[in-house]
């Protein structure tokens, strides 16, 4: 029995312990996703595992994952299957896990995951740390073609895979969209070149560095700001604090922070004359506190962009990526609790 080979001490034991009760909160829902008719489909809470394997140890693609899991009895103890029992063909895997993208499953299964962190009293209500981050499209700059008129950019006529030239073209949002992935935006990092992308925003709370609310959106130049107060409005409580880098030194993120009952830790700009904030603030040993917490949260983008496979998203459209960037925070919230409820005390 897979049961038996596992070590006692093996760090997948206290996650599957976690992820057992996230499920079972999720049981009557997943009644609704087994197909009634036709061929049996797989589980859904063994989707549910294999795809968490998949992420936990950075596979990347389902029919890697099938092989593995053909193979490994760890990953076989881990999602339910018996020694002998047959593996899913990677066709028939990729379309159940269809199945769970197009419903709320990942908000779900976030929310049961957080639960447990909120009982075991791992969870700050009160001070938080907000940012953001450009997660690149599964689409190329030759399918970003401009919406009516004639074809963006000369290419040699290979219709395979043509080599486009754009010099000397002005292409932007307004007026060109990406064939492959309409959903995607032209967005880029300063000092780096501009990429088809979404953007990923998360809130963590700073005693842990736990993810407590986690959304996608399209590139654009309000999107993070605008996220960070739905966030905070949904999550925090009057007389929080946020912290948050220099992006957020904003007039209009610090007056609607203030007016909701949250006080904002931005960084200051360069020039402390164009800062939003003040001595009030900046004064408060607390700001200083929250400055050094915040750093926190960029390494939760680096465990989901180099762990989470989310360094280039493998799926299209803005609702199957913000699955994916979701399920992928829940996945390292797990694994954050398990060092946490592990540490020695």
């Amino acid at each position: 029995m897979p049961e038996q080979r596992v070590p006692k001490d093996h760090p997948l034991r206290p996650i599957q312990e976690l992820v057992d009760s996230a499920l079972e909160e999720l049981s009557p829902h997943f009644e609704r996703l087994y197909a009634k008719t036709g061929r049996p489909s797989i589980a859904p809470e063994r989707l549910l595992r294999a795809l968490l394997l998949q992420l936990l140890y950075s596979i990347r693609s389902e029919r890697m994952l099938m092989e593995q899991l053909d193979y490994n009895l760890l990953f076989r103890w881990f999602v339910g299957l018996s020694m002998d029992e047959a593996v899913w063909d990677p066709t028939v895997f990729t379309k159940n896990r269809d199945r769970l993208l197009a419903g709320d499953v990942a908000a779900e299964f976030f929310d049961a995951v957080l639960a447990q962190a909120r009982k075991k009293h791992l969870l700050s209500s009160e001070h938080f740390t907000v940012d953001g981050t450009l997660i690149e499209a599964w689409a190329s700059h030759k399918s970003f073609r401009p919406k009516e008129g004639k074809e963006g950019g000369d290419d040699d006529g290979d219709p395979g895979n043509p080599t486009v030239s754009f010099r000397g073209e002005k292409r932007s949002n307004e007026t060109h969209q990406s064939t492959t992935d309409p959903d995607a935006r032209l967005a880029r990092i300063k000092g780096k070149e501009a990429r088809l992308a979404y953007r990923g925003h998360l809130l963590t709370e700073n005693r842990h560095g736990l993810v407590v609310d986690a959304r996608l959106t399209e590139a654009d130049g309000y999107a993070e700001r605008e996220a960070a107060l739905a966030m905070l409005e949904g999550a925090a409580r009057p007389g929080g604090t946020v912290g948050a880098d220099r992006g957020f030194d904003d007039e209009d993120f610090v007056l609607r922070c203030r007016a909701i009952g949250i006080t904002p830790h931005v960084a200051q700009h360069t020039t402390k004359r164009s800062s939003r904030i003040d001595g009030r603030t900046t004064r408060h040993p607390g700001y200083l506190v929250s400055q050094r917490r915040r750093k926190r949260i960029e390494e939760v983008f680096g465990w989901m962009k180099t762990v989470g496979l989310l360094r280039k998203t493998r799926h299209r459209g803005i609702e199957r990526v913000g699955w994916t960037f979701l399920f992928t925070a829940a996945a390292y919230n797990l694994v954050r609790m398990r060092n946490l409820l592990e540490a020695p005390t």
